[in-house]
């Protein structure tokens, strides 16, 4: 079980001793405290308001999740990266084509989510590694992962320098999409991921973007 501080106020209902757990709705009650978390904040958020958006019982989640920690931690851990699946990642032939080929809806809405979720748990992510380890491997990594493929390619067909740092570079955009939406409250939107691409990573890499 997760030992968590900020949930140690929580109070668990028992569970019946016998009854077998069923875990066939956890996809949609993670989802559903996703949802709830974006909207209110770790110290908003409720069971009870979980289980309204799911349309469960506050008994089903306590038998799989003890607390309201918990069952954050799950949820943040199973964010879907679907968006970003290694195997299948646009290559276009540039790593300025590679890059915008990412900049599509869903993957923006997807993102924005995230970043909304982040901001919810903000408070709690220096005191709690748990939940600091599982958003950087749900929100962070996941597209700092994309970032590495499109930079090691890039590098490969001697587009940029052999001595590219690709580690600290493919955190620029991940990073400054999470300052803009967290610390500025601005919305990460198309406009604004190409001009992180053209005006930033490319001339980072030696590269010139061109002209509008």
């Amino acid at each position: 079980m997760t030992q968590l501080d900020l949930t140690q106020n929580e109070t668990a209902e028992p569970s019946k001793l016998g009854r077998k757990r069923d875990h066939t709705r956890d996809p949609e009650i993670l989802e559903a405290a996703l949802d709830v978390l974006a909207e209110t904040g770790y110290d908003g958020m409720t069971i009870e308001m979980v289980a309204n958006r799911a349309k469960a019982g506050k008994a089903t989640l306590y038998r799989r999740w003890a607390s309201k920690g918990e069952l954050v931690v799950d949820a943040v851990a199973c964010m879907k990266t679907a968006d970003l699946d290694l195997d299948h990642l646009p290559d276009t032939g540039t790593l300025r084509g590679d890059m915008l080929a990412m900049v599509k809806p869903h993957s923006m809405q997807d993102g924005e989510k995230k970043l909304q979720v982040m901001a919810g748990l903000m408070s709690m992510l220096s005191r709690t590694p748990e939940l600091a380890d599982a958003v950087n491997a749900a929100i962070v990594e996941p597209r700092a992962k994309a970032n590495r493929v499109f930079l090691r390619r890039a590098m490969e067909r001697g587009e940029i320098s052999p001595d590219a740092d690709i580690d600290a570079l493919s955190l620029l955009t991940p990073s400054m999409a999470a300052y803009r939406s967290l610390i500025q409250r601005k919305p990460v939107d198309r406009a604004f991921l190409v001009s992180l691409i053209d005006g930033v990573l490319l001339p980072a890499v030696g590269l010139t973007p061109p002209k509008p």
